[in-house]
């Protein structure tokens, strides 16, 4: 797969939903992983980040506009151990439930499905980075309804070994906007990573779609000794 430009990738699509970004820095000294999120409603809209321990959730901006909390209040980003979890929905919790009991990042999301929010049965997009004496990997799954129909799940992981400097991998829900959403198909997109901390998250909410874009978090690991900086923008202030 050609290497990407995450920031015209971004650019060029009005509504990728929600996403996330893991890869490695240029000098290869942080993991570098990435969620952002989308909304075309105001129940969607009518939300932030906010740091939680070592991770962080969504709550909603003002909370007498928050008509339905199950799918938009959540814990995208925990960490468990030497493993940092970042998700688009509750399977987090599932995830950091299940490895906390010896269960793999696999086993456990094969206890969900995609969402069920139909018609676009919005797909479970998950991933985990991985940091022991000194060493990285990763991964990415996504959980999606058979070209839409719901009695049937694909389940489709993505495992990255030895991360390759300046380089990482994007999922996201949506292909694009549209009257059920098209679901993301095929491999995670290999996109180019760049930059320190504050560049790349620039970088990275300056391209996402100004109408639709919600919130996105940054964090920067370093891979010798783990520790983190972690930066969080919200469009509601």
């Amino acid at each position: 797969m050609k290497l990407a430009s995450l920031e015209q990738y971004l650019n060029t699509n009005s509504y990728p939903g929600r996403g996330i970004v893991i890869g490695m820095s240029p000098d290869k000294k942080h993991a570098v992983t990435a969620y952002f999120i989308m909304g075309r409603s105001v129940n969607s809209r009518n939300r932030i980040f906010i740091e939680d321990g070592e991770g962080i959730r969504t709550q909603a901006f003002d909370p007498a506009k928050l008509s339905d909390p199950s799918l938009v209040i959540y814990a995208p980003v925990r960490v468990l151990g030497t493993h940092t979890i970042v998700t688009n929905g509750d399977q987090t919790d599932t995830i950091y439930e299940l490895m906390g009991r010896q269960q793999t990042f696999e086993q456990a999301l094969r206890t969900r499905t995609y969402e069920p929010d139909a018609p676009n049965y919005t797909p479970r997009i998950s991933g985990i980075l991985h940091i022991e004496n000194g060493t990285y990997d990763y991964a990415l799954s996504i959980l999606k309804s058979n070209e839409g129909n719901p009695d049937s799940c694909c389940r489709h992981m993505f495992t990255y070994e030895h991360p390759l400097a300046g380089e990482g991998h994007l999922i996201h829900t949506y292909l694009g906007d549209g009257d059920p959403l098209p679901s993301f198909e095929g491999e995670p997109v290999r996109v180019g990573i760049a930059g320190d901390i504050d560049t790349f998250t620039q970088m990275v909410w300056n391209s996402l779609n100004e109408e639709n874009k919600v919130s996105l978090f940054v964090r920067y690991l370093e891979v010798e000794t783990g520790t983190y900086e972690t930066r969080i923008v919200n469009k509601n202030k």
